[in-house]
């Protein structure tokens, strides 16, 4: 693996050009200390890292920014601020949902979100996250997107592991690959982006299940991540139909934190990942 160059330049798209992102903010939540939904030992920002998370979004300067592991729009809007984003979240009842952050200019269409990602069954103590599911638009061209945050545990195991949280991952990957298939037969340029929980490669058993019915661009390939001293990606984009042909090549970039003394609990234990498509 080649570890990814830092590189994390700010540039507005102009013309054709889209910064597509994605971002997990790691347990970003306004709820108080003790709140019953969230976990013994969670760090709760406060107004300082609330600045500082807002400082790197302005810097990242995406067009459209996936996000996992945000509590509500309200605190999504502190990070992405109005008006040079809208902020869209998935109608989930639960402290870890994803949302979308979205530049003024571009217009959406909210799609029904992708429940089927909850695998498990209703009588389960916990519900897994469902997919946002939406469609942007620059005038010229559209591109589908699916914001997800999959099943954690299921690292780099084999496919056929029985353990661990791989059946589960199984299962969610079997409604990815129905949902790249559905557009890939409607001709969509889409995109899946997002928290996979998975150090995916192109030769991962999960990512070739993932691409047997559509071709797929798996854009961190090839790549280790900077992110915090180093680490395989877990977080990717996934591009298919007409989008694989939008990828700007070598524009894979991962925005690292430069704060001395500041952990990731204060900021994210993610960093945020990018590239650029040009419309056509």
């Amino acid at each position: 693996m080649t570890i990814l160059l830092l590189a994390c330049l700010p540039a507005c798209a102009s013309g054709s050009s889209l910064k597509l992102a994605t971002w997990n903010l790691g347990w970003l939540t306004s709820r108080p200390a003790g709140d019953s939904a969230l976990p013994e030992g969670i760090y709760r920002r406060n107004e300082a890292d609330i600045a500082r998370l807002a400082s790197y979004a302005d810097h990242l300067d995406a067009d459209v920014i996936g996000f996992q592991e945000v509590d509500g729009a309200p605190i999504a809007a502190r990070i992405f601020r109005p008006p040079k984003y809208r902020i869209i979240m998935s109608g989930d009842h639960v402290v870890q949902q994803v949302g979308v952050a979205i530049r003024g200019s571009l217009s959406v269409t909210r799609n029904p979100d992708l429940t089927a990602l909850n695998v498990y069954p209703p009588d389960a103590p916990h519900a897994l996250r469902s997919g946002l599911d939406i469609t942007i638009s620059d005038g010229r061209a559209s591109l589908r997107l699916l914001v997800v945050h999959l099943k954690t545990g299921c690292w780099d195991n084999p496919w056929a592991e029985r353990q661990h949280a791989c059946p589960t991952l199984r299962s969610q990957f079997s409604v990815l690959d129905n949902w790249a298939l559905e557009r890939n037969d409607s001709e969509e340029a889409f995109a899946i982006l997002g928290d996979f929980n998975r150090r995916m490669t192109p030769a991962d058993p999960f990512f070739l299940f993932l691409k047997q019915d559509a071709p797929l661009t798996l854009t961190t390939a090839g790549r280790a991540s900077p992110c915090w001293g180093g680490e395989y990606f877990i977080d990717h984009i996934v591009l298919g139909g007409k989008a694989r042909d939008w990828l700007r090549p070598d524009s894979l970039r991962v925005t690292t934190y430069h704060d001395p003394g500041v952990t990731p609990a204060q900021l994210s234990d993610h960093c945020p990942v990018s590239v650029r498509l040009a419309f056509p």
